[in-house]
């Protein structure tokens, strides 16, 4: 799986990759000024706060961490995309690898 982010400072900080890398992501950052990543990066980072984070309890940090998985498996597993043909992302993933 990908972890795909800009070149902020925060994100291509040798920590940063090193802790991703360890959760056995392909730690990939996007070319420089390219808007079109960027677009899906700001889509989906808006979505993932309308949908879950306003909605969720936001009293402190560990509240949030605590929601983090069940916002990202229902993002995943319940969630359809337009982008994806009206599926979920692992729907849609599924279909790719049974097609391989």
């Amino acid at each position: 799986m990908q972890w795909l982010t800009d070149n902020g400072p925060g994100y291509v900080a040798h920590d940063t990759a090193e802790f991703g890398r360890l959760l056995s992501f392909d730690v990939c950052t996007t070319a420089p000024y390219s808007p079109e990543s960027n677009g899906m990066a700001e889509a989906f980072v808006k979505t993932f706060k309308r949908d879950y984070v306003y909605l969720g309890d936001l009293s402190d940090a560990d509240a949030v961490r605590a929601q983090l998985p069940g916002w990202f498996n229902d993002y995943n597993e319940n969630a359809p995309h337009k982008g994806l043909g009206m599926k979920t992302p692992r729907e849609y993933r599924r279909e790719i690898q049974l097609a391989q």
